[in-house]
């Protein structure tokens, strides 16, 4: 399976959200990063055949999406930002109505493989609306896998999660990558660091960077610090670094810094992917 990006733009008047995207995603879970406004629900929306590119192309297995939508449609499961649900229905009706409008052949059985992998089988006859947010959302992973789709596209799927639900969101994406493409659009590092062996970086609707991430944690060596400030002078620090991390600890506030330069009385430590993130925006000219 194969999904090529070729210098994909994507115009809305004078306003350009994505300028000459290039990518290729193959097997396994790929993440999507970027700041919000970066351009990465604008791509999906692309990928996902929902909206056509300004120029560029898309290629699924080598077919053209934008000449032949339908090769991606009913290859594709996708989990948008906001995924409604219908608060009356019971979680397998919901399901059922879906798979009834999508033709899934043998619904019953594959509902029932679907909520025993997202863990709702036992809560498969109360209603959605007595649902939490997680919950929801593994109800969302469900009906974008109720054709078993080759690619499965989820745009940040873990916002607004309890630190539980995101662990267990995290797991079943990881498990879903092993026998398809999972394009996982996060702003969230430690979701990406948990289950990518492969990522993509927008910013300012461009792509800043394609590597797996010990490659980008690699480049980040040398580049983050780490000391300990009294309260009264972190403002100053804040203000004249970017700082990661804060944590309290008995001297004072240990500060997690990401610079090429060494600050004052800063230690080196070795770097994690949320550092060099957070280490490459650092280096672009803002727009």
């Amino acid at each position: 399976m194969k999904l090529d990006i070729e210098g994909v733009e994507k115009r809305y008047g004078d306003a350009r959200a994505l300028s000459d995207v290039t990518l290729r995603f193959t097997d396994g879970v790929v993440g999507l990063l970027g700041p919000n406004g970066a351009g990465k629900s604008t791509l999906l929306r692309i990928v996902t055949a929902l909206t056509e590119p300004t120029d560029g192309t898309v290629r699924w297995n080598g077919t053209d999406i934008v000449e032949t939508p339908r090769a991606i449609r009913e290859a594709v499961g996708y989990l948008p930002q906001k995924f409604g649900v219908y608060p009356n229905l019971t979680a397998e009706e919901f399901l059922s109505y879906l798979a009834g409008i999508r033709g899934v052949r043998n619904p019953d059985d594959r509902i029932e493989d679907l909520l025993d992998l997202v863990n709702l089988s036992s809560d498969r006859n109360r209603r959605l609306g007595t649902f939490s947010g997680g919950m929801r959302q593994r109800v969302g992973i469900a009906q974008a896998l109720l054709s078993d789709p080759s690619l499965l596209v989820v745009d940040e799927p873990t916002v607004g999660l309890d630190p539980e639900e995101r662990i267990r969101f995290r797991n079943i994406l990881a498990e879903l990558g092993e026998e398809r493409i999972v394009v996982l659009s996060t702003h969230i590092v430690p979701d990406v660091e948990a289950t990518a062996s492969d990522i993509a970086v927008l910013d300012g609707g461009r792509v800043v960077a394609h590597e797996p991430p010990s490659d980008l944690i690699d480049r980040s060596h040398g580049a983050v610090w780490e000391r300990v400030v009294s309260d009264a002078v972190l403002d100053d620090v804040r203000a004249a670094h970017t700082v990661c991390r804060t944590t309290r600890c008995r001297d004072g506030v240990r500060v997690r810094i990401v610079s090429d330069d060494r600050p004052a009385d800063a230690d080196p430590v070795e770097p994690t992917l949320e550092d060099a993130y957070l280490h490459l925006l650092d280096g672009r000219p803002r727009q």
